[in-house]
């Protein structure tokens, strides 16, 4: 199964995050099969890119998102909030 989740980058204390297309069964950190943006909760302000037409053409094709990167879609309004 794909989905979308983030994956750890930066320096020890100083993290940011990839968010990407991945199978479930690789490694948090592993190969991934598409970056469709990143997030950066330690800059000020939190800085949150994503290409929604690369998340919208996943999440058409089955790709289950994380409830982090739900969160960061519903916040971004690429994806609307359920009940």
């Amino acid at each position: 199964m794909v989905k979308l989740r983030l994956t750890r980058m930066g320096a020890k204390k100083a993290p940011f995050y990839r968010i990407v297309a991945t199978d479930s069964r690789k490694a948090r950190d592993g190969q991934y099969i598409d970056q469709i943006g990143y997030y950066n909760p330690v800059s000020t302000p939190k800085q949150i890119v994503i290409d929604a037409e690369k998340a919208k053409e996943w999440i058409a094709k089955g790709a289950q998102p994380t409830e982090t990167v739900m969160a960061l879609l519903i916040g971004q309004g690429i994806v609307e909030k359920t009940k």
